[in-house]
């Protein structure tokens, strides 16, 4: 019986079948469909070890569709929205970005409302506007760029706005919706396209009118969009220079725009102005 060859993994078992690449028994629940015979789990295992992850030019990971960022961008959104509606006001402001002068304003010590602020919306039109931009250009740019490069423009975008908004914009003001991150995602679609050699004439025209929007109907940050879309055309132009092996340049560039906007931050913060 000592003959009896038997899964290494499940000594209990006999097997006739042999792993084509370690020549090992495989018992039926250790064996895998190979390009010719069964490969055992362990050999599969090490092969995949071997295999390098497929990468776009700009080193995002090879994901056809995969927009999960954008996805969880818009659910969180859409809870906050929600959310919004069941709380009392003082609560919402806590979480609004409010210039210098306004009780519990950020100049005041509530360093998160930059970042929360992207996430609440004054109604629902603006919620629905921002969140189909938001989808349509994540749809774009998240495969292109990969998760953590397409969260990290997002992120600097969304703080490039809010030092907008809190530097140029009136005291007091309050200021809140996801459009300065999304014009830092309209100004890396424009980025990312010219050095792709491809298509720039429509997102430049986009760019341009939804800017005059914001300039010309009240209400609206446009103080908040100029400063999204310079800080996210910054970011894109590192990912676009760096691209085709170079994250070196992508992530130090990234992270020299990302202090220069926090500083811009932290210079608003002391309740200074341009």
């Amino acid at each position: 019986m000592s003959d009896v060859p038997v899964c290494p993994r499940h000594p209990d078992r006999e097997s006739w079948v042999r792993c084509q690449r370690c020549n090992r028994p495989a018992c039926p629940e250790c064996q895998r469909p190979a390009a010719v015979g069964v490969q055992c789990v362990d050999c599969v295992a090490a092969g995949n070890r071997d295999v390098r992850t497929a990468r776009t030019s700009f080193g995002g990971a090879l994901r056809s569709g995969d927009t999960v960022v954008t996805k969880v961008l818009i659910a969180l959104c859409v809870l906050a929205f929600l959310g919004g509606k069941v709380v009392p006001d003082s609560f919402y402001y806590q979480f609004a970005l409010v210039g210098d002068g306004y009780g519990g304003s950020f100049a005041s010590g509530e360093w998160w409302q930059p970042v929360t602020a992207a996430f609440l919306h004054g109604n629902t039109v603006h919620l629905l506007f921002n969140m189909y931009a938001l989808w349509i250009t994540g749809q774009y740019l998240e495969p292109l760029l990969g998760r953590l490069r397409f969260s990290a423009l997002y992120l600097v975008s969304v703080l490039g706005g809010a030092a907008g908004a809190l530097l140029l914009a009136a005291p007091l003001t309050v200021t809140v919706g996801a459009s300065g991150g999304i014009f830092g995602l309209f100004a890396a679609m424009f980025v990312v396209n010219r050095h792709l050699g491809r298509q720039t004439s429509q997102i430049a025209v986009l760019i341009v009118i939804n800017f005059l929007i914001g300039v010309f109907v009240a209400g609206i940050s446009w103080q908040g969009h100029l400063g999204g879309l310079l800080a996210g055309a910054l970011v894109a132009w590192a990912m676009a220079r760096g691209r085709k092996g170079n994250p070196v340049l992508q992530w130090a560039g990234t992270g020299a725009v990302a202090v220069v906007v926090v500083g811009l931050l932290a210079y608003a913060a002391t309740g200074s102005r341009f």
